[in-house]
């Protein structure tokens, strides 16, 4: 409807980029964008205030809501002159079709298609799609210096598709990595967890890994490092990776598992039969993961959620007490990531570890199934009694009520207490009366 309109008009107009490349790989796009000769002036008149919003209209881009559809619209531009690397400094509208798209990132991304006319591919962006393969539209390094968020975004596109880089343009994108520093942390962030989220992640932060540490320079004391202990057969990033690469596509989750052990190299000690250890590297790891993400403006509760993962990473959980203190802590959905987390870890360590540490992994998820199962107390919600009870019975008025439920809660989660009430009751009533013991 949007592009009968324009053609109506008088302008030529075609479907452009990521929504022609996921229809070609049989995927059903997430947002569709259209390139047209009409100028930006044009598109306004064009479609009018109601459902034209110049969301871009300094670099043409107009959103047509039209039917019930949303479609970015952009005038056929060429673009020169680069500042910053992220920006063009001068942008020309009115060109054809072919000079737009020749200004395009990668090949599979520069193609368009009409109903009538078929698909315009003019750079072999489909036999790319065919070839698993990520290659940019003419001169690499051109294309990166233009715009350092392509060097991400191939990056994203590789992970998210399980594609390949080109040669020639994994070369520039090397050679070019410096430019990412002029990205906004912003931009970084998106990408990157798009990127994380992608199937190839792991295998492509094993062969960029000197890209990943312009943004993410924490990492790079992990490359090579050698932890010198036999349950380890790897170094701390082979480590990282491999890790990675088992993990489900949770954003926590893989967070989580990159930045474990970031805090190994800071905390490395050999001991007097040469075996080297990393005492406490939870902690330190946490404290470097909560550095990075509020650096790259994470959202707080996502950092939270990480970096809570990341300090207890290796937290033993074998005992009813344990799971029902981490229960406490972390609430079920938590506890369940820490228990991927804590597979994903096993499963990177020295071959002959591994079996029993999945059959002690094993046995602690039997355990958290066990305690969920019975409906097991780890909350003070879960307590028999409540703040009423205790005023109830004598207790003032302030945090003495919730200290009291806290110290009940611990008795009970260490198998001291029954939580039932009249046994909650009378011990309650023994800590009511010790400040008063003591006074004595």
């Amino acid at each position: 409807m949007i592009l009968d309109r324009l053609e109506q008009a008088g302008w030529e107009a075609y479907l452009v980029g990521g929504c022609v490349r996921d229809s070609l790989l049989g995927k059903m796009p997430q947002d569709w964008d259209m390139a047209t000769s009409a100028r930006p002036e044009q598109l306004l008149a064009c479609f009018g205030d109601t459902v034209a919003i110049p969301t871009g209209l300094r670099h043409g881009t107009v959103t047509v809501r039209l039917g019930g559809s949303a479609c970015q619209v952009t005038s056929y531009r060429t673009e020169w002159g680069t500042a910053d690397s992220r920006h063009p400094q001068q942008v020309r509208f009115g060109c054809s079709l072919q000079e737009d798209l020749k200004r395009r990132d990668f090949t599979i991304n520069a193609m368009a298609y009409h109903p009538q006319r078929g698909l315009v591919d003019l750079f072999g962006g489909r036999q790319d799609l065919q070839a698993g393969l990520i290659r940019c539209v003419g001169d690499p390094d051109l294309r990166f210096r233009e715009d350092a968020l392509r060097i991400l975004r191939a990056l994203r596109f590789a992970s998210t598709y399980g594609f390949s880089i080109q040669p020639q343009t994994a070369e520039a994108l090397r050679r070019n990595r410096l430019l990412i520093q002029r990205v906004s942390a912003e931009r970084i962030w998106e990408e990157f967890c798009r990127f994380l989220m992608g199937q190839g992640a792991a295998a492509l932060l094993r062969r960029f890994s000197e890209v990943a540490a312009v943004f993410l320079p924490e990492l790079a004391p992990c490359f090579g490092f050698d932890q010198r202990n036999p349950h380890h057969h790897l170094d701390v990033w082979g480590h990282t990776v491999e890790a990675l690469a088992d993990t489900p596509p949770d954003l926590v989750v893989r967070l989580a598992v990159l930045f474990h052990d970031i805090g190994k190299p800071d905390c490395f000690t050999v001991d007097a039969q040469g075996v080297g250890h990393c005492y406490g590297h939870g902690r330190r790891s946490g404290e470097l993961a909560e550095g990075i993400l509020r650096r790259l403006r994470c959202g707080q509760k996502l950092a939270d959620q990480v970096v809570q993962l990341v300090r207890r990473h290796d937290a033993p959980l074998d005992t009813r007490q344990q799971m029902l203190r981490m229960l406490g802590r972390l609430g079920e959905e938590q506890l369940r990531r820490l228990l991927l987390v804590k597979r994903a870890d096993l499963r990177a360590h020295a071959p002959a570890d591994i079996p029993l540490r999945e059959e002690q992994l094993r046995q602690s998820q039997a355990l958290l199934e066990a305690l969920l199962a019975e409906q097991a107390c780890f909350y003070r919600k879960d307590l028999a009694v409540d703040g009423r009870a205790l005023l109830g019975m004598g207790f003032p008025q302030g945090p003495q009520v919730g200290r009291c439920l806290q110290r009940l809660l611990e008795e009970v989660v260490d198998g001291r207490l029954e939580n039932h009430r009249e046994p909650l009751l009378r011990r309650a009533l023994q800590i009511l009366e010790e400040p008063v013991k003591e006074a004595q």
